[in-house]
């Protein structure tokens, strides 16, 4: 596959995360793009505003030139009749996440994985270096709102930063320069089959590493390195570590700390972003950049100006009485990192979630700890769950979280129900938490809250 001599370029699922960020790359590159998916969004409206066509009919007879290059995503199904017209086509189908490896492979590449933190990490790698005027392109698999966008580029890419995703083990495409790995939980069983498959991926990920490249590791995760790679490890207030956030002060708002690494000590960085575990994020991305050339000023900019990252923790109404709180988290850790910034941020305050599960098979895997993380919450009100790829499977729905809970206040509801129920109850503080189309009821809800 020679990705430079593909210029028709037809992306099936190009409304996804990660593919419109690559479509946005190729686009930039004056490729020709166009692409499918299935339904109309925010996102896929911008595309078409940036000059990328894109059809909501997976009827071949809607296209209108041939392609070089097909690039799809596994979200999209089998039975999808673009993909049935392209393979009798003979044009040739890749998955994106072997696009990512050979856009990356000849360039100086930042890769970011871990089962959560991967997209603040990345998000905060690609500003900090683009604010310090570094030739970076940055693949994003959320909008940045310093940007508006799941693109950060300056038009060329000699520092390329993408997400290195488990799933699928596309990861393993990846071979980058400097590796990021910020978490091993259990997570993708239906992938995986037990944990000792997932951390054998990271391992063999980890060992994808250039020669003499660097591994930044969470303190206390193990990976079996080669001896010409070299393990940094970070850690939030823990003096065993190589890199260290210390004398954290949370005020006003904001969090101050200091990263100690010997000479390249920095003290007392304000940092817009809530909770303990943005501020490790913050330390890989720091790390990460220090090992790219970037200097202590230019860490200390990125990370006082960083806006965050749309659905991480995204507080969408503070005022005195009210507050609603959007988030990404799909993860049992995820979910409690989430609960207990709010509850540290809001002590005495009554915290109400919606949470809307992700897959069938993450439901089922791990619906004891959901429901202990879930139990950190004052109030639950749980959606039925988002199937994404999946067909259902029998027995598993939001109910067996729900018998798993221990906490009294807590119920199974409909989407269309959903905002009638919060009209009722006026919470103090709401939270919504999910991968799926919840952040599709964003708006509603802050209507409502608003009208309290």
């Amino acid at each position: 596959m020679n990705i430079e001599k593909a210029h028709r370029i037809f992306f099936l699922g190009i409304g996804g995360i990660g593919m419109s960020a690559m479509a946005r790359y190729f686009n930039a590159r004056g490729k020709s793009v166009s692409g499918y998916d299935r339904n109309a969004t925010k996102l896929t409206r911008e595309l078409i505003s940036e000059g990328i066509p894109i059809q909501y009919t997976d009827e071949p007879g809607n296209l209108m030139i041939d392609y070089d290059l097909v690039v799809y995503t596994p979200a999209v199904p089998k039975s999808n009749k673009l993909m049935a017209y392209f393979r009798a086509a003979n044009i040739p189908i890749v998955k994106r996440a072997e696009v990512l490896g050979e856009i990356t492979r000849d360039k100086f590449t930042i890769a970011v994985a871990g089962t959560h933190g991967k997209t603040t990490i990345t998000s905060i790698i690609g500003h900090i270096l683009y604010q310090a005027g570094h030739n970076v392109t940055a693949l994003v698999g959320g909008i940045c709102k310093n940007y508006n966008s799941n693109f950060i580029s300056r038009g060329t890419d000699e520092i390329m930063v993408v997400e290195a995703d488990e799933f699928d083990r596309s990861f393993l495409e990846l071979t980058p320069d400097i590796a990021v790995i910020s978490s091993m939980d259990t997570d993708h069983l239906d992938i995986y089959t037990s944990r000792a498959k997932l951390l054998e991926s990271f391992n063999m990920f980890a060992n994808n590493i250039k020669p003499n490249g660097k591994l930044i590791l969470w303190h206390g995760l193990h990976i079996d390195l080669r001896d010409d790679i070299i393990q940094i490890d970070y850690a939030v207030e823990d003096g065993g570590a190589d890199i260290i956030a210390d004398k954290i002060v949370r005020t006003d708002g904001k969090q101050y700390f200091s990263i100690l690494l010997c000479e390249y000590n920095l003290h007392r960085i304000s940092f817009n972003m809530p909770g303990r575990h943005n501020i490790a994020n913050a330390l890989a991305a720091s790390a990460a950049c220090m090992r790219s050339g970037a200097s202590r000023e230019d860490i200390r900019s990125g990370l006082e100006s960083y806006e965050g990252v749309e659905r991480r923790f995204d507080i969408l109404i503070n005022k005195p009485g009210k507050i609603y709180i959007d988030d990404y988290a799909h993860h049992p850790e995820e979910i409690r990192s989430c609960i207990e910034t709010i509850r540290e941020m809001n002590p005495g305050k009554k915290i109400t979630g919606v949470f809307q599960p992700h897959l069938y098979t993450r439901t089922r895997d791990l619906a004891d700890a959901f429901a202990e993380s879930l139990d950190l919450l004052d109030e639950a009100l749980l959606l039925e769950i988002y199937p994404a790829r999946e067909a259902p499977i029998e027995g598993i729905s939001s109910e067996l979280i729900l018998k798993k809970m221990q906490l009294h206040n807590k119920s199974v509801i409909s989407k269309t129900e959903l905002l009638n129920k919060l009209k009722e109850k006026r919470p103090e503080v709401l939270v919504t938490m999910g991968a799926g189309d919840i952040d599709q009821l964003t708006g509603p809800i802050q209507k409502i809250m608003n009208g309290f």
